[in-house]
């Protein structure tokens, strides 16, 4: 309806008396957002969980002390925390940002973990490193945490389940490969491990190292900072990939929804503005070994003592959870590191790994270990399921989330309102989600070596010059001018222009007016910030394109690959872990072990071998089914006294046996059974219950369990296949 000159000019005093209003309550929410960054600074150890927390262990009183402490998480009232379940050890990223963003509220990381009933820890840190501390040291601490944890919980059926969010991920990692034996299962959050990986005009961020000529700028910065770096401008690179939210977007949602946004807007805004500082050798090794370098998937990283860190000494169910959506941490570059390693899933086998991955569509980067949507989904179901993920047989896998609707099989085995799925796939799955050719493994290669160049021809010839003239004061004056620190300090108590807001904000709230949705001004007001969100985008995407296309060009020189001594003609990848020849000969002679072992055993030994046949035969399995074999644990004498850890080692024995010698494994299926006829049939049963779980079997897996009820000889129903008959077909598959 087309509105008049009455309704027009009606429309203009609304809108103006609203959009008054709003400025008041807009600078009021800013001022809010100041206030709360001095209060937030002036704290000893500030964080922003959610929970009370009581201090277990601190870094900074170690033998090699570090600015990192472990926290246990006293649970809300009437929650119960069943000890004898693994504890959840939470660590938070330092990129930047203080510690606190996995339990910043109830439907988060530590939130879902204690709901499942697991006593839960938080790794987090202090606002300022400890003078000469490295990323060796904090790894020995994190061990300290560890192995404080696990004395803590002797009853526990599993030892500690790690999270590792974003940049604390690699650093788990680290640690889980040179201390595997004090790791459950590791979930990785949006974590990078494959620094390099990315497709072509999706991923920019991996370029901005090579732009800059590599590390030199990062020592540069923390020379100025007199030693140390400022995590400020780490923020500022995250800020930077997104121009549209960071100059508009964030301010305009607080702006146009002032009723409402107010909190949850200052609740963000007390985390993104904690800013910490790190060890110029801290982030040197960052920066160098890592994100330029990408030497921790190949194994180039090396330990003060000279020790190399392989990844696949790691021997814990290892969770990677990424993003379509997340332009930080790319799928590829959360998952990548895989094919680094690995040549196919039979070596993933061969080295006893189980990896689990999941894919959100579009969640981005905070939203993965932030968003209370993503907590009551991925990460409940992680937390629900975490010892089903740990006894899943060594492989690949992809964890599929379907919604709980009760018209499922079996839905009194589903603990929360997702059914997860475990479904196997192979490197191929990885490589169809893109990522780089040998050309731009070269590039990438040709950027790091460039990057050393530079590092070594500042540290001759500006470093001496710029660490004369830095000190403590001039960094400290430089760290309080950074931009996004000015942003809260504009809008703190020390500015006096904005002493009347005391008086204007209360007088704004009570003659509230908001302004009507079919106003003409506010949908003019929408459309301008749509154009103007388009026009950032538009320039942000422009950059993108122009930053790729140089670094391609440049660094895609065969004159600088050759000078920089880049092999352009080869066929190999630049960065590729190396095979060693001590795992082959162990590898043969586990194998010869298990083979002589397949007449072993027992009862117990036989049901999970027949369960596993089964099962390969499905290629997946979910909840349902572990919440069935819980009770095939639970039955016979031997079976009540395995622990869960003895329990994943069967399983994995048998699963082994079946990989090797599937035809032999199972002919020697009847030696382990007792002679008992009740027994056979009452155990038989028990493997048809737990096989269909999940629903009715079809196809080769019920020819499978068809099979193992002639080997446990047990009477086929009326209308099955003949079991002679059954028993050449499917020994022509085996």
């Amino acid at each position: 309806m087309v509105k008049g000159p009455a309704d027009t000019f009606a429309d203009a005093l609304s809108y103006a008396t609203d959009a008054g209003q709003r400025l008041v309550l807009f600078l009021d929410a800013l001022r809010q957002r100041g206030l709360q960054y001095e209060e937030h600074l002036s704290q000893l150890a500030p964080h922003v969980l959610d929970y009370d927390a009581e201090l277990i262990c601190d870094g900074r009183h170690l033998a090699r002390p570090v600015n990192y402490v472990l926290a246990r998480i006293a649970p809300p009232q009437g929650l119960v925390i069943d000890e004898t379940k693994r504890p959840f050890v939470i660590v938070d990223p330092r990129a930047g940002h203080g510690p606190g963003i996995g339990g910043f509220k109830a439907d988060s990381e530590i939130g879902v973990a204690m709901k499942a009933g697991h006593p839960c820890y938080f790794v987090g840190f202090l606002p300022d490193a400890v003078p000469g501390q490295t990323i060796g040291d904090v790894a020995l601490a994190e061990a300290v945490f560890l192995e404080a944890v696990i004395a803590r919980h002797p009853e526990a059926d599993g030892k500690p389940c790690v999270i590792g969010n974003c940049q604390a991920g690699w650093a788990v990692m680290i640690l889980a490969a040179l201390r595997p034996e004090l790791f459950g299962p590791i979930i990785l959050a949006g974590s990078p491990l494959s620094y390099w990986a990315g497709v072509k005009g999706q991923n920019p961020m991996r370029y901005s190292g090579g732009l800059l000529g590599g590390s030199w700028l990062t020592a540069l910065t923390s020379d100025l900072g007199a030693g140390t770096f400022d995590g400020a401008w780490l923020v500022q690179n995250f800020e930077n990939q997104n121009p549209a939210n960071t100059l508009w977007t964030k301010q305009y949602n607080l702006y146009s929804k002032i009723d409402t946004e107010v909190e949850r807007y200052l609740g963000f805004e007390k985390w993104w503005g904690g800013h910490v500082t790190l060890n110029a050798e801290e982030i040197q090794f960052i920066v160098d070994e890592l994100f330029i370098g990408n030497r921790l998937a190949c194994g180039e990283v090396r330990t003060s003592d000279g020790t190399a860190i392989d990844l696949r000494n790691i021997r814990s169910p290892i969770v990677v959870f990424c993003s379509k959506g997340d332009n930080i941490t790319p799928p590829q570059q959360a998952l990548d590191w895989i094919l680094d390693l690995y040549s196919s899933v039979d070596e993933i086998r061969s080295y006893g790994q189980t990896i689990v991955y999941a894919i959100h569509d579009k969640i981005g980067h905070l939203g993965i270990f932030v968003s209370a949507r993503v907590a009551r989904k991925e990460h409940d179901e992680f937390a629900s399921n975490i010892d089903f993920i740990d006894v899943l047989p060594p492989g690949l896998y992809e964890a599929v989330f379907e919604p709980k609707t009760g018209a499922e099989a079996n839905p009194d085995l589903v603990t929360g309102e997702w059914v997860m799925r475990c479904e196997a796939r192979t490197l191929d799955d990885i490589r169809a989600l893109g990522g780089n050719d040998l050309d731009d493994e070269r590039r990438f290669a040709t950027a790091a070596r460039v990057s050393e160049i530079n590092l070594s021809l500042y540290r001759a010839l500006v470093q001496p010059w710029v660490k004369a003239t830095a000190n403590p004061a001039l960094a400290q004056a430089l760290r309080a001018l950074h931009p996004l620190r000015l942003q809260y300090e504009m809008f703190g108590s020390r500015n006096p222009f904005l002493s009347w807001l005391e008086l204007a904000v209360p007088q704004a709230r009570l003659e509230r007016q908001p302004v009507a949705d079919d106003n003409i001004f506010l949908k003019a007001q929408e459309a301008v910030s749509t154009q103007i969100v388009s026009a950032l985008d538009n320039w942000r995407q422009m950059v993108e394109r122009v930053s790729e296309q140089t670094f391609r060009t440049v660094y895609g020189s065969p004159l600088l690959q050759s000078a920089v001594g880049i092999d352009a003609s080869s066929q190999r990848r630049p960065r590729s872990a190396p095979k060693s020849k001590l795992h082959a000969e162990l590898l043969a002679k586990r194998i010869a072990e298990l083979r002589g072992g397949m007449a072993s055993g027992e009862l117990l030994h036989a049901c999970v071998r027949a369960l596993l046949y089964i099962g390969m035969a499905r290629e997946s399995a979910d909840e349902r089914s572990f919440e069935a074999i819980r009770r095939l644990r639970r039955q016979g004498e031997h079976a009540r006294r395995l622990t869960l850890s003895e329990f994943k080692s069967l399983t994995r024995e048998q699963f082994f046996m079946l990989l090797i010698d599937q035809a032999e494994a199972l002919r020697a299926l009847p030696v382990l059974l007792p002679p008992d006829r009740e027994e056979r049939t009452a155990a038989f049963k028990l493997i048809e219950q737990v096989a269909t779980a999940r629903g009715p079997l079809s196809g080769e897996a019920a020819d499978r369990l068809d099979e193992i009820r002639r080997l446990f000889e047990v009477a086929s129903p009326v209308g099955s296949t003949p079991p002679g008959k059954l028993h050449i077909a499917t020994r022509r598959r085996a």
